[in-house]
């Protein structure tokens, strides 16, 4: 029953960091005329295709090309993600760019950290586990990676981790499962 209460434990400890979105506006953006406009921008043609918009709260960034597709990052959740896109939205409104659609957003990865109240063996679990890297002398850091559901973790000694490569919170949520249950067999068969 303890190990129940601990698997429950090391999900509340994880923590969403950082999510990155896409979406289509389905309009061409006149990224020239939006970087004269607008404050918060940083467009240079020649060496990257997109502008980026800086939003102050929630504190994120845009990427925004010209076909009107657009990349957030820096969003903590699905709601902020929303509410940055409607802020873009408004911002274009102020180019005459008149968004008319609700724009569909698609996760494309989801960065969380956390904790699973575990001292970790590295080196033990790099030779015991498949899909892991391990070179402590330019890390201290074991990357592993899971396959079903697909994320990757950065996992230390003091049983700190982030997770990288979901794209919601059930695949977070199982992915997290999933490594606790690899690793309580790992540790079972030293």
């Amino acid at each position: 029953m303890a190990s129940k209460s601990k698997s429950k434990k090391s999900k509340r400890s994880l923590k969403i960091q950082n999510i990155v979105a896409t979406t289509s506006l389905g309009k061409d953006v006149p990224l020239t005329k939006l970087a004269k406009t607008i404050a918060n921008t940083e467009y240079n043609p020649e060496q990257f295709p997109g502008l980026v918009l800086r939003i102050k709260e929630p504190k994120s960034a845009v990427l925004v090309f010209s076909s009107g597709n657009l990349v957030c990052t820096g969003t903590k959740s699905i709601a902020q993600v929303k509410l940055v896109i409607q802020q873009v939205i408004k911002t274009l409104k102020k180019i005459n760019v008149k968004i008319t659609e609700k724009p569909k957003i698609t996760v494309q990865n989801i960065v969380a950290s956390g904790n699973i109240d575990m001292d970790l063996n590295l080196n033990f679990l790099a030779l015991g586990l498949e899909n892991t890297e391990y070179e402590p002398e330019q890390f201290p850091g074991l990357v592993y990676k899971l396959i079903e559901p697909n994320a990757t973790f950065l996992l230390f000694s003091n049983g700190k981790l982030v997770c990288t490569g979901t794209k919601n919170n059930q695949q977070l949520n199982d992915s997290m499962e999933q490594l606790i249950k690899t690793l309580k067999e790992a540790n079972s068969t030293k």
